[in-house]
């Protein structure tokens, strides 16, 4: 692959992974309004179910063949951690400031880089650590330790962020044999059949306005998943994983317009450093550092 294409699939890569946070922070919108009534397994539950049953008719039109893999083991790997991720996840949004739950599960790109350097053998450059060390100064900043980086919500956060990016770095190894909606599929299918089981004790009959969200997150979730997926085939996990961190700019604009969560001076400040990490995994500054170094 030349630099030409490489660059092209840099853009696109970056552009696809942006469309894909905007819908997870409108997911988290419908999270939110659904959690007021709503038990976090019946969240989780939903979103992988509405998957599933999206991609039915897709499996009726690819036929059984869609639907057969080698990579098994890792479609469960995956599924398992993210599935333990989504938890997390969902609990943090119904309880933290939207923004902020997106800050401690959005953090997985700091930890991106080195589990894609440990397990996939990608190259981890210079650039990459300094984005992932700003990130999480960014991170620090909104966090606030002293206002709940400490108590259990938080730390419910930040072990779904770490889970979280094993599950990422597993979607990049699987995009090499495997296509985008088959990752999500699977995902689907192995979070419902793992997911339904604590819905034994909490189901009970759900008003319209609640399965509204409850579906609308679904759709949402699966679509963001499969720009994801395309993202990380266009590019390498660690080299655009940073740009997860839009999802927490789109977050603060929802909180405020939603629920009036107005950012502190520390938050903006914590914002911008997330920005600049973000500049300096783009294509442009990468290619401005090359020519200089030329």
């Amino acid at each position: 692959m030349n630099s030409h294409q490489a660059d092209r699939n840099l853009f696109l890569a970056i552009g696809c992974l942006t469309i894909s946070a905007l819908l997870f922070s409108v997911m988290g919108i419908c999270i939110r309004y659904a959690s007021h009534s709503v038990d976090n397994y019946t969240i989780v539950f939903f979103r992988n179910v509405v998957g599933l049953i999206l991609f039915l008719p897709f499996i009726f039109k690819q036929g059984t063949g869609f639907v057969k893999t080698e990579k098994l083991w890792m479609h469960t790997w995956r599924s398992i951690v993210g599935l333990a991720a989504m938890y997390g996840f969902f609990y943090a949004i119904a309880h933290l400031k939207l923004s902020n739950a997106m800050v401690f599960t959005y953090s997985s790109p700091i930890f991106i880089p080195v589990i894609a350097w440990l397990f996939l053998k990608e190259k981890i450059t210079i650039a990459m650590i300094c984005a992932a060390v700003l990130g999480f100064i960014g991170v620090f900043c909104v966090a606030k330790p002293d206002q709940g980086l400490l108590n259990w919500i938080s730390v419910i956060g930040i072990a779904s962020s770490l889970l979280a990016s094993m599950a990422f770095v597993t979607v990049r190894a699987l995009t090499q044999t495997e296509p985008p909606e088959r990752i999500v599929f699977y995902f689907c299918l192995i979070g419902s059949a793992l997911s339904v089981i604590p819905m034994f004790w909490v189901w009970r009959p759900y008003h319209l306005q609640e399965l509204l969200f409850l579906i609308g997150a679904g759709i949402l979730a699966n679509v963001s998943q499969i720009f994801m997926s395309h993202a990380y085939r266009l590019a390498p996990a660690g080299q655009i994983a940073p740009v997860n961190y839009m999802a927490i700019i789109f977050a603060g604009v929802w909180g405020f317009l939603l629920w009036n969560e107005v950012p502190d001076l520390y938050s903006v400040i914590g914002f911008c450093i997330i920005l600049l990490a973000i500049l300096l995994c783009s294509p442009l500054t990468q290619r401005q550092r090359k020519m200089i170094q030329r």
